[in-house]
């Protein structure tokens, strides 16, 4: 399971390291720039981070425990099928369309997924397990169809996700496609 980071400080440096990311991207962040934003030293930065890339890490580990959250608290929510995938796919893809919009935000992608690839692995794998066990559940009281069964539905859904994130050339590009693809799989797995 992902750990949310509950000191303070570390707290600090993350939110620091995400907005100058977000300002001058990946590469041209340095750690004093990441330092003066959470108002520390940089060797006090270097006690919590040895470098950006371990930085980042934690920047990935934050975003799936926050997702996964946010996803399984949607997927228990009142209402029907479709309204609770749609919630549910909304609070996983918070926040991407703002990263699109950023001159740097591809650089990010692209950094996060060479250097936390295992946790990014992690954290997809959770979140197939959280729709896989929402779809079973729902399958179960007979509120959905599934011809492939929970597991190979809850992998469709959050590769679908991915690949719209990563393929996306625009914020207004990448809220359209993730609107439409809400909507087409909750009317197809709902049973009406």
């Amino acid at each position: 399971m992902i750990e949310t980071q509950d000191d303070p400080r570390q707290q600090a440096i993350l939110a620091s390291a995400l907005e100058a990311f977000a300002a001058y991207g990946f590469r041209k962040t340095s750690m004093d720039d990441i330092a003066k934003g959470a108002g520390m030293s940089r060797p006090a930065v270097y006690l919590h981070y040895k470098n950006k890339e371990a930085i980042v890490r934690s920047l990935v580990r934050a975003h799936y425990a926050e997702k996964t959250a946010t996803v399984s608290q949607a997927l228990s929510s009142d209402g029907s099928v479709s309204q609770r995938l749609a919630r549910a796919i909304d609070g996983q893809i918070k926040g991407v369309a703002a990263m699109l919009t950023s001159p740097h935000g591809r650089e990010m992608l692209d950094t996060s997924t060479s250097t936390a690839s295992d946790i990014l692995t992690e954290g997809e794998e959770e979140m197939i397990a959280l729709y896989a066990d929402w779809l079973r559940r729902e399958d179960s009281a007979g509120r959905v169809r599934l011809p492939n069964g929970p597991d190979e539905t809850a992998k469709t859904i959050t590769a679908t996700l991915m690949g719209v994130k990563m393929t996306a050339t625009s914020a207004d590009e990448f809220e359209k496609r993730i609107a439409q693809l809400a909507e087409l799989l909750g009317a197809g797995l709902e049973v009406r």
